[in-house]
């Protein structure tokens, strides 16, 4: 059981970087050294990076989860 755990944790982990250099920056610090400080000509954020930031929230909450569900694990084991 804590083996699935932790490869699920590690995908998930894998997940959650991908989907967090997905977001687009927001101006200042090292996305602009990078080329993330242009402009963009459409004013708010459009429904993709809505849809993003969401995914992004339940992906980092199913990683939380998994976090202390392996602590939990690991603890009762040990």
């Amino acid at each position: 059981m804590v083996m699935g755990f932790s490869i699920a944790l590690i995908v998930f982990s894998l997940l959650l970087m991908l989907l967090v250099l997905m977001h687009k920056g927001k101006g200042g610090g090292l996305s602009d050294m990078f080329g993330g400080g242009m402009q963009s000509s459409v004013g708010g954020s459009s429904v993709a990076e809505r849809n993003l930031d969401r995914i992004t929230v339940v992906v980092g909450l199913i990683w939380f989860g998994l976090i202390v569900a392996l602590a939990l694990l690991m603890k009762l084991k040990g």
